[in-house]
């Protein structure tokens, strides 16, 4: 269990270090909207610079999702039933996300790597490189196909021992403050 900590502690840091990108993103918009209205001279690259910068947001901060349970979920079958039923069904959940997750990794891997070797721009004005963008892809699909790992063995111990402490790091850390 050590192991799966420490991958979870470590979406966790990137999880939360992403998170920033919000701002960055917010920034450039803001940047852009007064650029436009104020002065009368909108950027060109605002907003090739912001989808990258969501995009990127959204994909890498997966696995920080999965860990802290903010995913939406239909709860309708989980608050009625037995703590066996409820870890049962979430191993079904991982075993789909772990399938998703594998198809993403794998495509986004030669998507990267397709960009990288022929050096993909965008067809903005300015040709923006789009293997930053397929990268972010891929390490996102990875980090929280990983992640669904975590949880289905999670899945596995509370399906066996429905009473073992197997909350997240991030969870207990929580619990704590």
């Amino acid at each position: 269990m050590t192991l799966l900590r420490r991958i979870e502690s470590l979406n966790v840091l990137i999880g939360k270090a992403v998170s920033f990108l919000i701002w960055i993103g917010i920034v450039v918009l803001c940047w852009e909207v007064v650029a436009r209205y104020v002065f009368g001279a909108p950027t060109i690259w605002a907003h090739g610079y912001t989808q990258r910068i969501f995009g990127a947001y959204f994909v890498m901060v997966g696995a920080y999702t999965l860990i802290r349970r903010n995913h939406v979920r239909v709860d309708l079958l989980l608050g009625t039933r037995s703590p066996r039923f409820n870890a049962f069904l979430d191993l079904v959940n991982c075993a789909f996300l772990i399938i998703w997750g594998v198809v993403l990794v794998w495509e986004g891997f030669w998507l990267f790597e397709d960009a990288w070797r022929y050096n993909e721009l965008d067809d903005s004005v300015l040709r923006h490189p789009m293997w930053p963008i397929k990268l972010s892809l891929f390490l996102g699909a990875l980090l929280i196909t990983v992640q669904g790992v975590i949880e289905a063995v999670r899945a596995l111990v509370l399906i066996v021992n429905p009473d073992a402490d197997i909350r997240s790091a991030e969870a207990q850390r929580s619990e704590i403050l």
